[in-house]
């Protein structure tokens, strides 16, 4: 039974899938290995084959990376790749001081290679070599590479706060799930960490290149030792050979350092478009204008024209150059495909429609929702071109129909060329309910009112919040990341915009036909329920006035059990949609206050004075409303006001708690002074709740 299990671990362990897992343990192994055992000619030139075979790998991934994470184990991979390279020093050094007076292939055919055909024999034109290709690493590419990550780094961290408010508003529009931000949150998170990395691991880089320079030093140095001491060898001879090898080793180490720190430069220095990759940016960028490259092919063709320069070479390369940018031009000249013109049966059937008479069909009916965009917001709306705000709007329909409990009608689309070509309007049953204008490719920074520096750009105002806002190029986002503001594209701005307007105007998109609708959507778990309070005790139409009353001071109707069990037991006594609404309010008091103080912390609210609450209570109480003293009126407006804006101040929820018989019409009155605050009842606090008055009115 042992053995049956030690050959079933056995098989577990070299499994396809644990292959993958121990291939990193084992090359690390091999590495740190070459550092003690002495390894044969030939291993030295299978490794050192294949450092420059997986260099050449890691630079062509990075150039076929589209954005940064898409490579993340790349800090990873430069430590690796480094300690294979000083470990392959390490053990070359070891071959050429041991055998270095055999030959010049004593440590191998690919050390031979590079200390002979590539410098031609010549140690002085190697050592040259050796040492520029030293410099272009360490002074120029490293360097720049880890300034870019190290700025990078810093200005991610900076903009991550940004970020995350960004995240949040996608998710709050509904324009996101939870998946999805927690993902994203996850990728900013990933991004911080990478350029980090990134700026540690370019020290190990560094590190190489003059790790490379004092190992050429000392190999020189040690083999002149070996060869002239030890085995008795002329000392032009020893310096000939030794060197040689010393430079085929530190050539053959460096090649694929550079070709590394290069890929390091190209993925911490790439910028723009996720959707394409570097060499595609490199082309699309770079030579797409034929004005610059006819520009180009005259100044070369100048300087082909100059006696005693090279001249067939400026003219051939003017020459290529003009023709890249003639069909270039000419590729841009082709005009747009023209639909072809109708044919005559088509013809005969459009006049044929024109001359039918007027009928019911012509009659169209107004949309409860309409989204009217200039022709240059087309785009983003266009089903034919995947629009982003088309997604968008599917999502907040959905979101609205979680968080409000109940389906809202579909938003209608379509283009006005009567509008400017970034405006755009939004429309209640054909009534202009809010307009804003969005320019698509760039960015909205808005300001949250704790932004650390001003941004350059063209200022507006967010159209949903009225916050001052700035719009600004795509390539200025990680700026304003770093400055404190939110950043949303123009897809975002119209979704946020809709959403705010829906949310607020949720009571008009309730119709008879979505309380219908809702009732029959609920009579599936509660059949018996529904079918006993309508139409039996209440119209329809009472109860939807009833779920409107809830809708305009912002309490979602997701609890439709709890609403229609109140309607049933006070509907015989009262058909007041009013009482009604109240009752249900009392029923849902638990939910009302917990939405506006999550947990069970204490309640911090307004209260009247009761001196005052008695004046309303008679002056409310004299009958269709009552009527309040214009100068009471007004101090009442004005006192509230700044109470609410004081409990705003101070991070808490504007909440005005007042007696049951006036709250309702107390919260009409103050609706349009102060449109944020809240009016809840005595009855609808909760008895486990503790009250405490923060600000009096009338006091």
């Amino acid at each position: 039974m042992a053995n049956d299990s030690n050959a079933l671990d056995l098989k577990q362990l070299f499994a396809p899938s644990n292959i993958r897992q121990l291939a990193a343990p084992l090359l690390l192994l091999t590495v740190l290995a070459m550092m003690v055992l002495p390894l044969p000619a030939f291993a030295l030139d299978v490794f050192f084959t294949f450092n420059i075979a997986i260099s050449m790998m890691v630079l062509l991934v990075a150039m076929y990376t589209r954005k940064p994470l898409d490579f993340s184990v790349f800090p990873t991979v430069l430590l690796v790749t480094t300690l294979l390279r000083l470990s392959l020093n390490v053990a070359s050094t070891r071959a050429v001081l041991l055998h270095g007076h055999t030959g010049p292939d004593a440590a191998g055919k690919v050390i031979e290679a590079f200390g002979h055909f590539l410098v031609g024999g010549n140690t002085a034109v190697g050592i040259v070599v050796f040492i520029i290709l030293t410099v272009i690493n360490f002074v120029v590419i490293t360097k720049g590479a880890g300034r870019i990550a190290e700025v990078g780094a810093r200005f991610t961290l900076d903009a991550m706060p940004g970020k995350q408010m960004a995240i949040d508003a996608d998710l709050n529009a509904g324009l996101i799930d939870d998946k999805e931000a927690k993902r994203r949150r996850a990728e900013v998170a990933q991004e911080a960490d990478f350029y980090g990395a990134m700026d540690g691991a370019s020290k190990f880089v560094r590190g190489d290149a003059v790790a490379g320079i004092l190992i050429l030093i000392i190999n020189i140095v040690g083999g002149l030792i070996v060869g002239v001491v030890q085995h008795d060898m002329e000392l032009g001879r020893a310096t000939h050979q030794y060197t040689l090898l010393t430079i085929g080793d530190g050539l053959v180490a460096q090649l694929p350092a550079l070709i590394i720190s290069v890929a390091a430069g190209m993925v911490v220095s790439r910028v723009g478009d996720d959707d394409e990759d570097i060499g595609a940016q490199f082309v699309n960028q770079l030579f797409s204008n034929p004005i610059v490259m006819v520009l180009t092919a005259a100044i070369l063709l100048v300087l082909g024209l100059i006696p005693g320069m090279p001249n067939f070479v400026f003219l051939l390369l003017a020459a290529g150059l003009g023709a890249l940018a003639w069909y270039l031009n000419k590729q841009r000249a082709q005009p747009e495909e023209v639909a072809p013109p109708p044919d005559a049966a088509a013809q005969q059937a459009a006049q044929q429609a024109e001359a039918q008479e007027a009928s019911w069909s012509d009659v169209t009916p107004v949309d409860v929702l309409g989204l009217e965009v200039g022709y240059r917001l087309i785009p983003m709306v266009d089903k034919s071109q995947d629009g982003e705000l088309l997604k968008r709007i599917r999502g907040l329909r959905k979101k609205f129909a979680q968080e409000v409990g109940f389906l809202a009608a579909p938003v209608h689309i379509r283009d006005n060329l009567e509008l400017r070509p970034n405006a755009y309007r939004i429309t209640l049953k054909g009534v202009d309910v809010g307009n804003g204008e969005a320019w698509p490719g760039q960015l909205l920074a808005i300001n949250p009112g704790r932004v650390s520096g001003p941004l350059a750009g063209n200022a507006t105002t967010d159209p949903a919040f009225g916050l001052p806002a700035v719009w600004i190029e795509s390539s200025r986002r990680e700026q304003a990341h770093a400055l404190g503001y939110t950043v949303v594209d123009a897809s975002t701005v119209v979704a946020t915009h809709l959403n705010h307007l829906i949310m607020s105007h949720a009571a008009d998109l309730l119709g008879r036909q979505e309380t219908q609708s809702l009732l029959d959507h609920t009579a599936k778990d509660a059949p018996k329920l529904v079918e006993d309070l309508v139409p039996k005790l209440l119209p329809l139409h009472v109860l939807q006035r009833v779920l409107q009353y809830l809708l305009e001071e912002g309490i979602n109707i997701r609890d439709m059990r709890t609403i229609i069990e109140t309607l049933a037991e006070t509907a015989p006594r009262s058909q007041d949609p009013i009482e009604l609404a109240s009752r249900v309010r009392m029923a849902l008091g638990r939910a009302i206050v917990q939405q506006l103080f999550p947990g069970n912390t204490e309640i911090d609210v307004i209260a009247l004075e009761p001196g005052l609450e008695r004046i309303l209570q008679q002056a409310m109480g004299t009958g269709e409303g009552g009527a309040i003293e214009p100068g009471l009126a007004d101090t009442l407006m004005r006192e509230t006001a700044t109470a609410a804006q004081h409990q705003e101040d101070l991070g808490l929820p504007p909440v005005l708690l007042v007696p049951n018989g006036i709250r309702w019409l107390l919260a009409r009155f103050l609706k349009r002074a102060v449109p944020n605050l809240k009016v809840i009842a005595h009855s609808e606090v909760p008895e486990s709740r503790t009250i405490r008055v923060v600000a009096v009115v009338g006091g």
